[in-house]
């Protein structure tokens, strides 16, 4: 392969998105050490660059961010610092062959240097030179040094690579909404001292989206000749919780790299929130405004791009009856029957068809809740369909399937019929009939969303095409009541930007807790049903209030069920209780989901008397 510098002079070069995004995608939570999987989980990490490099990248940055000694050295990890550099590069080569460069990624040290901390510049300089050390024996292409606010410390970084080889580095800052470096360093300052001391190409990365960043690169392009690199982040972040969320869909994003294309950069990826998808959609700019540039990327990634310019997406209001209803912003009703413990469905039919009579839109069947082994919800779900005549929507958990099986499951439930999903992460198996089963968790929620949204787009979880897309009708779950509502918010945020088209949420006994969450998500509204249980009794009452989590059943009403002197009067009592709910909320939400409790579809049918 020719080198980079005279690559990136005759072509526009498609980098690859974000590495954290697509590890938390994939069922890696942010407490582990995403650097140490180049040891522990090196497949994972090449299926991630494997799906980037068939989106279309010409440049895959290795998995080796944070993987310094002041970073590592607090999870014992220090010792390792090498080889996990070692490894990184080493595992992106292996999948970039000579279809594509692969650069090493150096990140901030995570500790301020001198004269903003204790740490000195020549400790400085030495740790980035341990990293590029181990990222030079892997056999990297080029260098990025990413995501640096302090100019002091990108300088030693710059330094230290300069000292092993002459290979090419990337200098890249981040900057604020305002355009200006976190330390406040402007643009105009910037720019010229990195050519200065010695980059080879220069640019932005990371904390802000496409738009900010487009208008402090045409900046540096007055001021510099030197190449750009632009790499915004999946648009605006919002931290919550510590964690940084991004909101910017593929085909906006496709637009900007259009854009930048316009205004003269040669490099264009995707930080923090980014995925293969959106690096398509870049390639896709690339290719068309660059006809002929793409040199090292394959006939199969070009057969890719040219075929998923031919899918015919399914749109909201053909995926399904429901799918239209929402798309008409009727308000929805369903209702929700729990599949027997047995073989024999004829029980859970029969109430099918009273609530399809009552005119119930849908019916949900829950997928092994509070992990009970059931009969399948996917064949109870046909069942019903086919026998009874109306829409059910399948729940449909992560816990008991591989990331195989989950992609066959879905792909099959489309084949037979069904068009809605709910996506769950799923009870672990401890709070279950057999705590002793062993839990699978590939995924969580967030990443059956990607799946099912990808095979939506026609690609499996390769990004090889599927011919023919699905077209489900996305839903997911929500706690109004969680305990930690700022990370349940994230995590709705995370599934909207995912994909999710609407959210059925537990059951809603405390209407502030719901007002709460609803305003909570004003920015990332979608679609959502809330859900309501009408209390069978006292007992009933206080298992939800104590045993289920998310369903808080105020004070007020557990005396208002304690005063009904028998079962009877306590069960009227929440009929009562959940119709005063109904009524308050109606307003609030696009429909409800109303459990079945104990099979009692009449208690069912007296709630929703109040809809008329």
């Amino acid at each position: 392969m020719q080198d980079f510098r005279e690559f990136v002079d005759n072509n526009i070069v498609v980098f690859d998105g974000a590495m954290g995004t697509m590890l938390y995608q994939k069922g890696v939570y942010i407490n582990r050490v995403y650097d140490e999987l180049n040891l522990s989980q090196p497949a994972l990490v090449q299926e991630i660059h494997h799906e980037y490099l068939e989106a279309g990248a010409m440049v895959l940055e290795t998995n080796s961010f944070g993987a310094n000694r002041f970073k590592l050295h607090p999870h014992g990890l220090a010792d390792k610092l090498e080889v996990i550099n070692f490894q990184a590069a080493k595992l992106a080569k292996e999948v970039a062959g000579n279809r594509a460069y692969v650069a090493g990624a150096i990140g901030p040290l995570g500790i301020r240097i001198e004269p903003w901390g204790k740490t000195s510049v020549e400790e400085a300089e030495a740790a980035f030179v341990e990293q590029a050390r181990g990222l030079l024996a892997g056999g990297v292409d080029l260098f990025i040094l990413e995501t640096f606010f302090d100019i002091n410390e990108i300088n030693q970084a710059i330094k230290a690579v300069r000292s092993l080889t002459d290979k090419p580095i990337i200098a890249s800052m981040t900057i604020n909404e305002d355009g200006n470096a976190l330390y406040g360093t402007s643009v105009d300052v910037f720019t010229p001292k990195l050519e200065a001391w010695g980059a080879d190409m220069i640019g932005l990365n990371c904390s802000v989206g496409p738009k900010t960043m487009f208008d402090a690169i045409e900046k540096m392009r007055e001021l510099t000749n030197l190449n750009l690199i632009a790499q915004p982040n999946a648009g605006l972040p919002k931290v919550v919780d510590g964690r940084m969320i991004y909101l910017c869909n593929p085909e906006y994003f496709g637009e900007y790299a259009k854009r930048f294309i316009q205004s003269g950069v040669r490099m264009i990826g995707g930080c923090c929130g980014t995925t293969p998808e959106h690096i398509k959609w870049v390639a896709n700019a690339v290719k068309a405004l660059s006809p002929g540039g793409r040199k090292i990327i394959s006939i199969s990634s070009q057969k890719q791009a040219e075929i998923a310019d031919q899918i015919e997406i399914v749109p909201l209001e053909k995926k399904s009856e429901l799918g239209r209803k929402i798309a008409e912003k009727k308000f929805v009703v369903t209702a929700e029957l729990t599949p027997p413990k047995g073989c024999d469905p004829s029980k859970v039919l029969e109430r099918a068809r009273q609530l399809k009579d009552a005119g119930i839109d849908a019916i949900n069947i829950p997928d092994g809740p509070r992990a009970s082994a059931r009969l399948s919800p996917l064949a109870m779900s046909v069942l019903i369909e086919q026998q009874v005549g109306i829409e059910t929507i399948l729940h449909y958990c992560c816990r008991d399937r591989n990331i195989l099986g989950i992609q066959s499951d879905i792909l099959g439930a489309y084949a037979i019929g069904l068009r809605n999903i709910l996506a769950i992460t799923g009870d672990p198996p401890k709070v279950g009939n057999y705590p002793q089963a062993t839990a699978v968790f590939d995924i969580d929620a967030i990443g059956l969303v990607n799946v099912i949204h990808r095979l939506n787009h026609g690609a499996d979880l390769g990004n090889n095409p599927i011919g023919k897309p699905t077209g489900f009708l996305v839903g997911i779950g929500a706690n109004p009541g969680a305990i930690d509502l700022d990370l349940e918010i994230s995590r709705f945020e995370w599934k909207v930007d995912a994909g999710a088209e609407y959210a059925i949420t537990q059951p809603v006994f405390d209407v502030e807790l719901l007002e709460r969450f609803l305003e909570r998500i004003s920015h990332v509204r979608i679609p959502v049903f809330a859900g309501l249980w009408p209390l069978a009794s006292l007992k009933n009452a206080e298992f939800m209030n104590n045993e289920v989590p998310g369903a808080s059943v105020p004070k007020p009403l557990l005396d208002r069920m304690r005063k009904a002197d028998t079962v009877e009067a306590q069960r009227e009592e929440g009929i009562a209780i959940a119709r005063e709910a109904l009524e308050r909320i109606r307003p609030m939400v696009d429909g409800i989901q109303i459990s079945v409790p104990f099979g009692r579809v009449e208690s069912v049918l007296k709630v929703i008397e109040v809809l008329g």
